[in-house]
């Protein structure tokens, strides 16, 4: 059971609601995340804004490798299922894919480049040196896009942190952590 009050729609803030049913309205539900962001109306505006604007930037596969990359970098069960039936549904990648976009990889080049990128990201806290900068522009990706790949771990992380404080009830089919995962 969450540790936080998940609202319903219509028990969360009035301000929320219009939020919530944007999302209701893009994905045919409310996740059990969204609503506990709807505990406030400025977190959970500044979010989709964000999330928003970040889905004009980077595809749907790369960001979506990212959300898993960084989830398993921080334990965040609740991401890892979330984006693994998004990967699977919205996304379109296969398991395989999957396992290694969890892993920090890819099985394309230029995508296993920026996802060694975020991984790294992740783990050291944005703390990369200059080969890791180096190695994901020879891949192709300009300084724009990897400040948009650094904007995508941070979004992340913060949904990964917010979820484990939570223990956010998980209303997506289950994909855990590998163990050491944290």
């Amino acid at each position: 059971m969450s540790r936080l009050t998940i609202p319903t729609r219509d028990s969360a803030p009035v301000d929320s609601k219009p939020l919530l049913d944007a999302v209701n309205k893009q994905l045919g539900l409310i996740p059990n995340l969204f609503r506990l962001m709807g505990l406030s109306p400025a977190v959970l505006e500044g979010f989709l804004s964000l999330s928003t604007a970040l889905g004009k930037t980077l595809d749907v596969k790369t960001r979506n490798r990212i959300a898993l990359a960084t989830a398993e970098a921080n334990g965040c069960d609740y991401c890892l299922s979330a984006h693994s039936y998004l990967g699977a549904h919205l996304a379109r990648l296969d398991p395989a894919e999957m396992i290694l976009n969890r892993q920090g990889h890819s099985g394309d080049a230029k995508a296993n480049a920026a996802l060694v990128f975020a991984a790294k990201v992740a783990r050291e806290r944005g703390r990369v040196d200059d080969a890791a900068l180096d190695t994901v522009r020879q891949a192709g990706f300009s300084d724009a896009q990897l400040v948009e790949i650094i904007a995508n771990v941070a979004l992340n992380v913060f949904t990964n942190f917010l979820n484990n404080a939570a223990e956010t009830d998980i209303d997506f089919p289950l994909v855990q952590a590998a163990s050491g995962a944290a």
